[in-house]
């Protein structure tokens, strides 16, 4: 057992070699000693490639303004590993993630004695999140899918409704090699008889996810069928404004203060989960309360704006898919401006890929770095991509101060690619300003 939160967290890090082997048997099994946790409470089941985080935000923000209580579990953390579980936005204490971690810790040990091996870190964290909303500290949880969908650990619960946000290549060596294969994976998350909301989703990615949700009998409402995003226009003050419809509600004009088309779908995907969700359990909500919520939704890491004059942007486009949508976003935002960009990633992702889509920017400067993160792509890495404009920097703080000294106040400089990697930005920033 443990006595200090430092050493329950050393414990949890350490067990990351663990249970690699796909299948839900080790929750199950532990689940099962625990008399079912996830059976106690009310859940949406977030999966997809990208947007998962930002949708989460933006229910989060509609239902809390609605008065409910809030529990949300979400990966990776951006600032301490305590918000990954947390009530109405706040992350839970050190003393209750000690507590969690000494009522798992015994389950992991006997877990260890079968055939089914010691559970993983995610299981891990998995666990202490279903026990902690088990005790009902919340009316609804909001649950992030780690990877996938189907072999995710999160995907023993049974929620009210379940969201695929989006679907793109990435996690390829788990999830598959093509679009229908990794929608089939993330289709996992359709349960029987559970609705389901998707966003904008790819004709093949979609066929996978049409035939698991007839398979379930669950009903599927999709993005630009079921509901519409009609009349958008980009705020000068930094933001999106759009009116959303569906077969049951028109709401105009819904303003929210993060940047880019996506974060449009994502805040429209938030909106028919949650009109679904209060229909399944008769939950009254005032729309005028469901559109402050919109408005003033934050997700840090997300085209994250930390200063204004030079322009400094954070954001965690970590895939080739996200990337993708950066770019739209920049080329639609900065189209007069020169734009510096400094991007590190991790190793297992398509680098190339992400670099390719920056090289469509023709504004731009490019940097490409490394950080301290195990996994994290090195120089030797970076030195193998094709750049046919654009450096790469050793330490992403040399990046930073050569960036910064180049751009006029005029410029626009953007941090991007793994999320770790913005984390560490982001820290630095922070630190900076005190």
């Amino acid at each position: 057992m443990f006595i200090t939160y430092e050493e329950a967290l050393s414990w949890i890090h350490a067990t990351r070699t663990f249970g690699e082997k796909p299948g839900l048997k080790r929750m199950e099994w532990m689940s099962s000693q625990l008399d079912h946790p996830e059976r106690k409470f009310k859940s949406i089941h977030i999966a997809g490639t990208n947007g998962k985080g930002s949708t989460l935000a933006f229910l989060r923000d509609m239902f809390e303004a609605n008065g409910q209580i809030v529990g949300t579990y979400t990966s990776p953390y951006i600032e301490m590993f305590n918000e990954r579980i947390s009530v109405n936005g706040d992350p839970i204490s050190d003393d209750e993630i000690l507590r969690l971690a000494n009522a798992v810790y015994p389950l992991t040990i006997e877990l260890e004695k079968t055939t089914l091996g010691g559970p993983s870190e995610f299981e891990i964290i998995t666990m202490m999140m279903l026990i902690y909303f088990g005790e009902g500290h919340a009316d609804i949880v909001l649950i992030e899918v780690g990877i996938g969908g189907s072999y995710d650990s999160t995907n023993i619960i049974t929620p009210v409704v379940s969201i695929i946000t989006t679907i793109g290549l990435d996690h390829m060596n788990l999830l598959g090699d093509t679009l229908s294969e990794i929608a089939a994976n993330k289709a996992g998350v359709i349960k029987a008889s559970v609705p389901v909301v998707i966003g904008k989703i790819e004709k093949e990615a979609l066929k996978e996810i049409e035939e698991k949700a007839t398979e379930q009998d669950s009903l599927l409402l999709k993005y630009n069928q079921d509901f519409f995003v009609t009349k958008w226009q980009t705020l000068p003050t930094w933001g999106e404004q759009f009116v959303f419809e569906d077969d049951f509600i028109r709401l105009s004009p819904i303003q929210i203060g993060m940047l880019g088309r996506h974060q449009v779908e994502n805040a429209a995907v938030a909106i028919e989960a949650l009109r679904v969700y209060s229909h399944e359990i008769g939950l009254a909500v005032n729309h005028e309360k469901l559109l402050s919520g919109l408005k003033h939704t934050f997700w840090p890491g997300r085209m994250e704006k930390i200063n204004d004059q030079p322009l400094l942007i954070l954001d965690g486009a970590h895939n080739e898919h996200a990337m993708k949508t950066l770019v739209e976003t920049i080329k639609k935002n900065f189209a007069q401006q020169e734009v510096y960009i400094i991007m590190a990633a991790m190793r297992d992702k398509d680098i190339q890929g992400m670099v390719d889509q920056l090289q469509g920017i023709t504004n731009s400067h490019l940097i490409l770095t490394s950080f301290d993160y195990p996994r994290a792509a090195g120089i030797e890495d970076l030195n193998k991509v094709m750049l046919e404009n654009g450096t790469v920097t050793n330490y992403w703080q040399e990046a930073l101060v050569e960036s910064l000294n180049e751009m006029d106040e005029n410029g626009v400089l953007i941090v991007t690619g793994s999320l770790y990697f913005i984390s560490e930005v982001r820290e630095y920033f922070k630190t900076a300003d005190k």
